[in-house]
């Protein structure tokens, strides 16, 4: 009860935390690792772990085979940019682009930051939107705000 009082505090406090995705994410499903990067002032994010990263049905890393593209269907999952030009759109939220390589579909993108250490990641068609939540795999980006000692 006193660790969700602290936490509603912190949240309505409104700068508890400086927001900063920049870092490696787990997945929902753990399934796959993502870096959330500058690119050129906008963040994108790669794919830097597989839990599975061969096809059973070749035995060669996986690749983008269900992108509709035929010139990308190659490339391997490991390194792909899946998150593109997020912008900052609110307090500890942004907003861009996802590429699922599930369904090689790009879908507008949001992505929101409750706390330092999850993020709320959202992939909408129109009004229909998934939601992930993804689990901070490192501690790069969580910069609490340290009471001053003195």
């Amino acid at each position: 009860m006193l660790a969700a009082a602290s936490v509603s505090l912190m949240l309505l406090s409104g700068g508890a935390f400086a927001a900063n995705p920049e870092g490696v994410w787990v997945s929902e499903d753990g399934a796959a690792k993502v870096q959330i990067v500058n690119c050129g002032g906008k963040l994108c994010g790669n794919v830097v772990w597989l839990k599975n990263p061969i096809d059973p049905s070749t035995g060669a890393p996986k690749t983008d085979k269900k992108n509709p593209d035929a010139a990308k269907k190659s490339r391997p999952l490991v390194g792909l940019t899946v998150l593109h030009g997020l912008t900052p759109s609110g307090p500890h939220s942004w907003a861009g682009e996802i590429y699922n390589a599930d369904d090689g579909r790009t879908y507008a993108a949001r992505l929101q930051m409750p706390n330092p250490s999850y993020a709320k990641v959202e992939g909408c068609v129109l009004v229909f939107c998934k939601r992930h939540i993804w689990t901070r795999a490192d501690q790069t980006g969580v910069q609490h705000v340290q009471a001053r000692a003195n």
